[in-house]
Order: structure tokens, then C-alpha cells, then sequence
């Protein structure tokens, strides 16, 4: 892919919808504009989703008293945002501050600098200490690592649609390294899945990204689409 299309392509994954929203490029029609082309040249997933979509959640708001029975199981597994995994400060789209990519062409030398300069500041982005340990629920999109057969057994899990496969890597504060309890049937590369697990800070590098955080996922479930859609 020509280095003008990553470098697109991470602005999208910094700025679609649901992304950490702090960070808002000034000029939202020539982004608008730029994402409608990358898409237009990337393959859409026969779930339905395209380049740089996330998952949607619900807002995590204190529960009201539950009046299942008392015996019901109550899963210690809390669901967290992917803003959580990034400390507060911190922003993404730092290397792209003061640069008009709308206006960037393949031959621009500043274009491969940003390039660069992103790819290093992604890769060492800091992690949220506060998370280490925590009993954790998410959802993400797999990237397979190490498969038994049909069956996976170690992945990456990325917030958005194409990270580390039709675009760059997220930052590792946004790529969790995940090894499963039992291997998984039926789950491939882009797959929207729930993980349950703790959460640690174990930074891991691997041939696909650069994951900020590990977890030995004890459950993992589909993510249905009536969920989102």
C-alpha cells in the first residue's frame, strides 16, 4: 500500500466513530473525504463491517440492584471501554498535529516522515497501569496468531475493523495479546468477539502488532451483530 494510503488509513483508525473522541482532526470534511476513499479500495467483511468500524457498547453506568435470585451467578468480569486501556493525556494523532493530509501526495518527503514518526510513537505508546490485574470484559475484532487445526488459540484483539490487516497497527495501548484457556472453534481473522479475563500489563511483540497488554482469555463469545446494527 502506497505510504499516502497508511497514513490515511491511521487517521482513520485514530478518528472513526467510537474511537478515544478527544482527538478531533480540525478539518472534518477533508477527512470525511479521505476515508471515502480509502474504503472504496478495501474489501468490506461479509459481516458487514468496514475499515475502521468498532464495536458498539452500551454506557457503562452504575447497575441498578439486581433482583435475580440469589443463587444466580454473578460474573466477576467488568466491561470496560478501549479508552480505558490509554492513560488520559495521551494523543493518538499527536504525529499528525499541523499537517494537512488532504493535501499530502505519495512524493511529499513529509508524508513518509509522519509515517515513520507515527509507526514509532503507536508502537511505544503508553500504557494504563491502573488496568493491570483487573477482572475485564471487552470486545474487539481477532487477529490470529497460532491456530490448532481449525481451532484458534492465540490472537490479537484490536478495536476497530482491519487493525493490523487491511490498515496499521492500532497504538499497544490499544492491542491486547490474548491466549486462550481452550482452543476456539469457529472464529477467524475479523471476527467481532467478547474476551473475558485479567487483564496484564505485558507488553508482547509480535509479527502482526505490538500489543500493549496481555490476557488469558477465560471466556470467548461472538459478538452478534443484532447487538450493533
Amino acid at each position: 500500500m502506497k505510504i499516502f494510503l497508511w497514513i490515511v488509513a491511521i487517521v482513520i483508525a485514530g478518528l472513526g466513530t467510537g474511537t478515544i473522541g478527544r482527538y478531533i482532526y480540525a478539518d472534518r470534511a477533508a477527512t470525511a473525504a479521505l476515508k471515502a476513499s480509502v474504503e472504496a479500495q478495501m474489501a468490506t467483511h461479509d459481516g458487514g463491517y468496514k475499515i475502521g468500524d468498532r464495536l458498539q457498547q452500551a454506557p457503562l453506568v452504575a447497575s441498578a440492584p439486581s433482583k435475580a435470585a440469589p443463587s444466580a451467578a454473578v460474573s466477576p468480569f467488568k466491561e470496560i471501554k478501549w479508552e480505558d486501556l490509554a492513560p488520559g493525556s495521551w494523543d493518538p494523532m499527536k504525529p499528525f498535529k499541523g499537517i494537512d493530509l488532504s493535501k499530502l501526495t505519495d512524493a511529499d518527503p513529509r508524508a513518509e516522515s509522519a509515517l515513520q514518526q507515527a509507526k514509532e510513537y503507536w508502537k511505544n505508546a503508553p500504557i494504563n497501569p491502573a488496568m493491570n490485574g483487573k477482572q475485564i470484559k471487552i470486545p474487539g475484532f481477532v487477529v490470529s496468531l497460532d491456530r490448532e487445526g481449525e481451532a484458534l488459540k492465540e490472537f490479537l484483539l484490536v478495536p476497530y475493523f482491519g487493525g493490523c490487516i487491511h490498515v496499521p497497527p492500532p497504538p499497544a495501548n490499544q492491542i491486547i495479546h490474548v491466549n486462550s484457556v481452550k482452543a476456539i472453534k469457529g472464529v477467524r481473522t475479523m471476527d467481532a468477539v467478547w474476551i473475558s479475563g485479567v487483564l496484564k500489563v505485558t507488553p508482547t511483540s509480535t509479527d502482526m502488532g505490538d500489543a500493549g497488554y496481555s490476557l488469558v482469555a477465560q471466556n470467548v463469545e461472538i459478538y452478534k451483530d443484532s447487538e450493533t446494527k
